[in-house]
């Protein structure tokens, strides 16, 4: 029986899952691979520092580098996080013939192109499952079980904290900033949560869900990411009273003109709808394509266990790759689309909330502008309002290219009975 030499760079949570994960499944994995994944090499900042995970000393490195240095480690998995030094990392060791396994998301966002280009010309695999939705296989999925699809279309709740967010204000009434706290006190989000919130995490993952559902690399400098720190629990009432949920999403759409819609943003999404549903930390991707239909992925986008065995999935990929040589590397490139459509050119219906004057006309007034932009509107609610405050009026909008409501919003801000920030959020379809 073959050994298959592996070193970790990076030993937190998920590296150190990876260890106790593959030490404690060692026969299982030996069966059904009929290899050994064997731990040669573990890459720390501090290999003095007292550890949680039990790990013999004579494993422990100081520098990331005597893994590539070291002959006995044909497979180097980066779980550094960050993005300059992983690059290195990750580079060198496809110069010198190693396969990578990575859970960097944001690495592959935005220098995926680089890396994949040098993967394939030295022909070293990368592979990258916990990159996306932690446990969930959907790389695999898009890249290998639905190989002989066109993607029509992908929906997306894949960042787990914002998700738990919006579910604990949805349930328990919380506002943004309770719900946030809860969620940092039971560990489900970071001491800096930003990314989470302001949906650049999500944006990462969906960047990496089309560039291999598309061919070609998203530029992440183009993308529409909105996050979920404006929604409030009046939006969460009047959505559910309209019969919405209010998710964030990631859009990957395929569009006639062979262009690509990416996009992350806080929508209502119909109660029929069955990403609706997806409570707590839970990720769910909706996939539609040509030939299959339609096919849902559900489980925990994030944690110790889910995302240790995504990245066990990629090392018994990588040891077949050892021994069987392949012509792809982790990405293939191709030209039947090629470019990412303008987010103002996307049409979609949308929810509006504005705080206005308390007085006649004013509805009359907004959908006045609204009407010179030929933008319809499809509902109102306006709840009663204590006398000498500010009311609350919600405007259900008919589909829209969503420059044209942007525009349009920002006359209606310039008005002199519109008061405060708007809230500006898509509305998704039944299906």
């Amino acid at each position: 029986m073959r050994d298959i030499g592996i070193g970790l760079a990076g030993f937190g949570t998920v590296g150190a899952g990876v260890f106790l994960n593959l030490e404690k499944n060692r026969a299982l994995l030996r069966e059904r691979m009929g290899r050994d994944l064997v731990v040669r090499k573990i890459a720390v900042k501090d290999p003095a520092k007292n550890r949680a995970v039990s790990v013999p000393p004579a494993l422990l490195a100081k520098n990331w580098r005597d893994l590539l240095d070291d002959p006995s480690v044909e497979v180097v998995v980066e779980l550094m996080g960050g993005m300059e030094e992983p690059r290195e990392l990750i580079m060198e060791a496809i110069r010198r013939g190693k396969i990578v396994v990575t859970g960097n998301k944001a690495l592959l966002a935005e220098h995926g192109a680089e890396i994949f280009r040098l993967a394939t010309e030295k022909r070293v695999p990368v592979f990258y499952e916990a990159a996306v939705a932690g446990g969930i296989p959907i790389i695999k999925a898009v890249r290998e079980a639905f190989v002989a699809n066109h993607f029509r279309r992908m929906r997306g709740i894949i960042n787990g904290t914002s998700n738990y967010i919006l579910t604990r204000m949805a349930e328990s009434g919380l506002d943004f900033a309770s719900a946030l706290s809860e969620a940092q006190a039971a560990g489900f989000a970071e001491a800096d949560p930003a990314l989470d919130v302001n949906g650049w995490d999500a944006g990462h993952k969906a960047i990496i869900l089309a560039s291999l559902a598309y061919g070609f690399w998203v530029p992440s400098k183009d993308l529409l990411v909105e996050g979920i720190e404006g929604i409030t629990p009046g939006d969460i009432r009047f959505a559910a009273q309209l019969g919405y949920t209010i998710k964030l999403l990631g859009f990957i759409d395929a569009c006639p003109d062979g262009s690509v819609e990416v996009s992350v943003q806080p929508s209502l999404v119909p109660n029929e709808n069955i990403l609706a549903s997806v409570r707590g930390v839970f990720n769910a991707i909706a996939v539609r394509g040509d030939v299959v239909g339609d096919a849902l992925f559900y489980g925990r986008g994030a944690g110790q266990d889910p995302t240790a065995s995504s990245v066990i999935s990629d090392l018994a990929d990588a040891a077949i790759a050892l021994d069987s040589p392949r012509e792809s590397f982790g990405f293939i490139p191709h030209g039947l689309y090629g470019k990412l459509r303008p987010a103002g050119e996307v049409t979609s219906a949308f929810y509006l909330r504005l705080g206005v004057d308390d007085q006649p006309g004013v509805l009359a007034r907004i959908a006045g502008v609204l009407g010179e932009s030929n933008i319809g509107i499809s509902s109102v609610i306006q709840p009663e309002t204590p006398e000498g405050e500010l009311a609350v009026l919600v405007l259900m909008i008919h589909d829209a290219p969503r420059g044209r409501v942007i525009s349009a919003l920002q006359k209606i801000r310039a008005l002199d009975c519109v008061h405060g920030e708007p809230a500006l959020y898509r509305v998704e379809a039944a299906s």
